[in-house]
């Protein structure tokens, strides 16, 4: 049994009773305390609490909280500060000065788990992780002999993220220079944009970011700082952090490159742009935003290869891909693919219309903006400013003698009227559109204004999606679940059933996780599905004829996929409980 537990049971917190009921359930005895937390016998807070007087009482080294993921190194963390009378700081929500870890041995913050955040006139505050740590405290006093040192508490993770990053910031020490340089050297605003030394930083962040599987690159001006953070696998971060000087010359080469106009700070502008990253061609889609100190910039990266995915590539079940292959196969219609934003409906579409594209079809799109460009696809982008909408293009397109029409997204009653008149009069049409399940897009084109019968003689298939991380290879442990989970689940789990999660490690930047995969649920609409909606049936209904006709929920195919062990319950439980 683990030594947190041994200790509570001696001192009497606990009792032995407890302890043997839930053994004799099969517990395992290193998650005894977990679930005596999660049953109410012993609060969160009073665990806290005990932890830290051990930890005062220099009965437990701080590190001890490592062996418990269920217990927040925050909290343990933050009760700390409070009984020893220093700051807790969440390094996240400050804006550090950089400068002062620049002018510090990096070797050193490393060994000590020590970094500066700022100074004043009287001090410098540090973050440590472990605030006991004398020795520390007086090697890291030693790098600043003109002040005294103020302690603060940091999480670990946090001191450790945070000095990787101005680690990467010193990698790029002499770029920044070279560009400071320049800079200086050079008078007039032309000048400084045209800069070699720009052109070279944007290539390292976008190298960085690719390099690091980024969907998106955000480049933020703060107060002090340009931050630069990658979006991978559905999660921002920090990449770069760069001295506030070179946010204007980077700013205006990237408008640049996308053609915006780089003396209109007030208004967002969006562009593109296409550049050589390492030996492929990538496209840029790129969004400007007005923000208190600046600009922010979003960029996102437009994998040409990422449009021909195929769809059971991207992670479709088998039993999935054929029923929406079924829906694709059927000569008119409207199919849907619906989920929140960032669940991945793009890729479907770009999937399907990969299935749809032939010689003897004529296949055209309405999309805001074009993302991937296709062959033997005609391709149409929205233009509000000229009077191009989703409607408007609709229209036109009917006058084009398409085969297939695939909407990026259906936005106002008005598309979706468009949209299901071509579908009645021999189209084949599909689209997104912002539903949580399959089934609730019915209730939502409803709402929309759309006749119940109308609805039953378009739809053929709904495909409602989300996106899991899947486990990182390198680091895949198995995972021991509470058994109030397991109750939870009930017969979506088998007896004996093993799960598994990401430890975490350098492969996966010590997040577990190594790209994502689609769960999803697929309604083909059949004729009795058909006959009810006509009626206007209610959801409840639609929802029990369909599980009788083989329906299987976007919870239950993530539930299969944690069980295959490509992603970890929690993930599912997070991003699929209804």
């Amino acid at each position: 049994m683990d030594r947190v537990t041994t200790d509570l049971l001696a001192n009497g917190s606990i009792m032995k009773g407890q302890v043997d009921r839930l053994l004799a359930k099969g517990i395992h005895p290193n998650l005894i305390l977990r679930d005596i937390t999660l049953s109410g016998f012993m609060t969160m807070d009073r665990l806290v609490r005990f932890i830290v007087q051990q930890v005062r009482d220099g009965v437990y080294n701080l590190s001890i909280i490592d062996n418990y993921d269920y217990i927040s190194e925050r909290a343990i963390l933050e009760k700390l500060a409070h009984e020893l009378d220093i700051l807790f700081v969440d390094l996240d929500s400050i804006d550090m000065d950089y400068q002062l870890t620049s002018n510090s041995p990096l070797a050193q913050l490393k060994k000590h788990n020590a970094i500066p955040i700022f100074e004043d006139d009287m001090s410098v505050s540090i973050a440590f992780n472990d605030p006991l740590d004398i020795n520390a405290q007086e090697s890291i006093q030693r790098l600043f002999p003109r002040k005294p040192i103020k302690v603060a508490l940091a999480t670990k993770k946090q001191i450790a993220s945070y000095l990787f990053k101005a680690e990467l910031k010193d990698s790029v020490k002499g770029l920044v220079k070279k560009i400071k340089d320049e800079l200086n050297s050079i008078s007039s605003i032309e000048e400084q944009q045209e800069a070699s030394s720009i052109l070279l930083l944007i290539d390292v962040i976008l190298k960085a970011c690719i390099n690091g599987r980024a969907s998106d690159v955000h480049i933020e001006p703060t107060e002090k700082n340009c931050v630069v953070r990658g979006r991978i696998d559905g999660k921002l971060s920090e990449v770069f952090i760069f001295e506030k000087s070179i946010y204007p010359p980077l700013a205006s080469r990237l408008k640049l490159l996308a053609n915006l106009d780089i003396a209109e700070k007030r208004k967002p502008q969006d562009g593109r742009f296409s550049t050589l990253v390492g030996a492929r061609e990538y496209d840029f889609r790129i969004s400007t935003l007005p923000i208190l100190y600046g600009e922010s910039i979003v960029m996102r990266v437009l994998d040409k290869q990422k449009a021909l995915v195929k769809l059971e590539d991207a992670g479709m079940d088998s039993v999935s891909y054929h029923k929406f292959l079924k829906g694709l196969e059927a000569p008119y219609g409207i199919i849907l693919v619906t989920g929140p934003t960032g669940s991945g409906k793009t890729t479907t579409l770009y999937g399907a219309l990969n299935e749809l594209r032939n010689v003897e079809d004529k296949v055209i799109t309405v999309e805001d903006p074009v993302e991937y460009r296709m062959n033997l696809i005609q391709q149409v982008q929205v233009n509000p400013k000229v009077g191009l909408s989703f409607a408007d293009a609709l229209r036109s397109i009917l006058r084009q003698d398409p085969d297939k029409i695939m909407i990026g997204e259906i936005r106002d009653q008005e598309t979706l009227e468009i949209a299901i008149k071509a579908a009645l009069t021999g189209h084949l049409v599909i689209s997104t559109l912002h539903t949580n399940d399959s089934i609730s897009a019915i209730p939502r084109m409803v709402d929309m204004g759309i006749q119940h019968y109308l609805i039953s003689g378009a739809l053929v298939a709904i495909q409602a999606q989300r996106l899991v991380r899947k486990i990182c290879l390198s680091c895949k442990e198995e995972e021991i679940i509470p058994a109030s989970t397991l109750e939870e689940l009930g017969s979506l789990v088998p007896e004996g059933a093993r799960f598994y999660t990401g430890k975490g490690c350098k492969e996966c930047n010590d997040t577990g996780f190594m790209g994502r995969e689609m769960i999803c649920e697929v309604l083909n609409i059949s004729e009795g599905l058909s006959s009810l909606i006509a009626k206007g049936a209610s959801k409840e209904a639609l929802h029990e004829l369909a599980v009788s006709e083989g329906f299987i929920g976007i919870y239950q195919n993530g539930i299969q996929k944690a069980l295959d062990g490509i992603t970890s319950l929690k993930e599912v439980l997070k991003v699929a409980k209804g």
